[in-house]
C-alpha cells in the first residue's frame, strides 16, 4: 500500500459521483424495518459518521454497505456501480470491527499482510506492504508481536493497518473505539481523522458517542428508527437541530415545549437552548431585562456541580422552569450556592425553533 496510491486524485467523474448512494433502501427483520426507505449519499473522500442509539439502524447500515446484509428493497452503488447483490468480497469496502478480530496465532505483521495474501499478492511485496501500512499507524517496530502482546491502542492502529493495507475504497467502521478508554479514545480520534485526510479514503464511521461523531466528521447523519432525522455538518448538527430528538441527543439542550416557551419567551412554539449560551449572574433586585434582544429571568441555584472545566449548574425561573446551565472557567465548586438567587439571561438569537 501506498499514500500516493491511495489518495491519488479521483476522474473527473468520481468527482461528482458518490462513493457510496443509497436510494430507496429498507431492511426488515420479520415485522421490524430496522431501516426504513433510506436515501443517502456518501461523498468521494469524506469522513462521514453514523450517529444514533442502540437499535436505530445505523449498524444495519453499515452492515448493508458492505454487503453483510442484504436490502429487502432498494439499491446500493459504490462509484457509481451497483453493488445490491455483490458478495462482500467483492465490494471495495474493508471494515474495522470493534474487537478488532486479529489472529492471535499470527504475527502483528501476518494480521497485517493476510488480506494481500488473500488476494494472492507475493510474499516480498506483501511484506514491504504490510511494513509501510505498519508505518503509516507508527507500528512498524511491533511488526513481529503477537497481538496479546499489544495494548488496546495498538490493536485498533494494527486492525486499521490491516483494513487499509488492501487500499479500499471505502473504509468502513463500525464502533473501533468503543472498547477504548477515555484518553486512549481522545488520543485515537485525533490519528483516526489525520489518517483518513492523509490517505484520502472515504471513512464510514457508526457511534454511539456524540463528541466522537462531532469531532471527526465532516459530515453527520443522526439516526432514529430506522431513518437519518438529521443529516449536516457537526456545527450545523449541534447549533441547529432541527428536532427535538436531535437536540437532546446531540449534547445537552434546555427544550421549551409551547405552553413553557409562550410563558417564557413570549411566543408560541417549540425551542432549544444550548446550556452555555445562558449567562448568570448574581440578582441584585433590580431590572431583570438590560438589553433589547436580551430575555432575563429570575431563579434560584438547585445544584451546582462541578466539572473541572467549569459547573453545570441547575436553575430553578420563578414560573418552575427548570434550566440547565454550563459555565466554562468556573472555580472551585461552593456548596453556599445552592438557593441563591440569580438572574439567568440569554439572546433570543440563540434560541433554537424545532419542528
Amino acid at each position: 500500500m501506498t499514500t500516493s496510491t491511495a489518495a491519488t486524485t479521483r476522474s473527473s467523474k468520481a468527482a461528482v459521483t458518490p462513493a457510496i448512494s443509497m436510494r430507496g433502501v429498507t431492511k426488515t427483520f420479520g415485522d421490524v424495518a430496522a431501516v426504513d426507505n433510506l436515501d443517502l449519499d456518501i461523498a468521494d473522500g469524506e469522513f462521514f459518521s453514523m450517529l444514533g442509539p442502540s437499535g436505530s439502524g445505523k449498524t444495519t447500515v453499515l452492515r448493508l454497505i458492505a454487503g453483510f446484509e442484504q436490502p429487502t428493497s432498494g439499491t446500493i452503488t459504490l462509484a457509481g456501480t451497483d453493488v445490491t447483490g455483490v458478495a462482500p468480497f467483492d465490494r471495495d469496502v474493508n471494515t474495522v470491527f470493534q474487537d478488532y478480530a486479529l489472529f492471535p496465532h499470527m504475527t502483528v505483521l501476518d494480521n497485517v499482510a493476510y488480506g494481500l495474501r488473500v488476494r494472492g499478492v507475493g510474499k516480498s511485496r506483501r511484506r514491504t506492504e504490510a511494513l509501510e501500512a505498519l508505518g503509516t499507524v507508527q507500528l512498524a517496530h511491533l511488526a513481529d508481536r503477537r497481538p496479546h502482546q499489544l495494548s488496546g491502542g495498538q490493536r485498533q492502529r494494527v486492525a486499521l493497518a490491516r483494513a487499509m493495507v488492501v487500499t479500499p475504497r471505502v473504509l468502513l467502521l463500525d464502533e473501533p473505539l468503543g472498547a477504548l478508554d477515555l484518553k486512549l479514545r481522545e488520543q485515537m480520534q485525533v490519528e483516526l481523522k489525520q489518517l483518513q485526510r492523509d490517505l484520502g479514503i472515504t471513512f464510514v464511521f457508526v457511534t454511539h458517542d456524540q463528541e466522537e461523531a462531532l469531532t471527526l466528521s465532516d459530515r453527520v447523519a443522526v439516526f432514529n428508527n430506522g431513518s437519518v432525522v438529521q443529516l449536516g455538518t457537526p456545527q450545523q448538527i449541534y447549533e441547529k437541530p432541527t428536532s427535538r430528538y436531535v437536540a437532546s441527543f446531540v449534547g445537552t439542550s434546555n427544550i421549551f415545549d409551547d405552553a413553557t416557551s409562550v410563558g417564557l419567551l413570549g411566543r408560541s412554539g417549540t425551542f432549544a437552548l444550548r446550556p452555555e449560551r445562558i449567562t448568570l449572574r448574581t440578582d441584585g433586585g433590580g431590572p431583570t431585562t438590560s438589553t433589547a434582544g436580551t430575555i432575563a429571568r429570575r431563579g434560584v441555584i438547585v445544584e451546582s456541580i462541578y466539572l473541572g472545566s467549569g459547573h453545570r449548574v441547575h436553575v430553578r425561573l420563578d414560573d418552575g422552569t427548570g434550566l440547565i446551565v454550563l459555565e466554562q472557567g468556573a472555580g472551585e465548586s461552593d456548596d453556599g450556592e445552592r438557593g441563591a438567587a440569580v438572574i439567568a439571561s440569554w439572546n433570543e438569537r440563540d434560541l433554537v425553533a424545532l419542528s
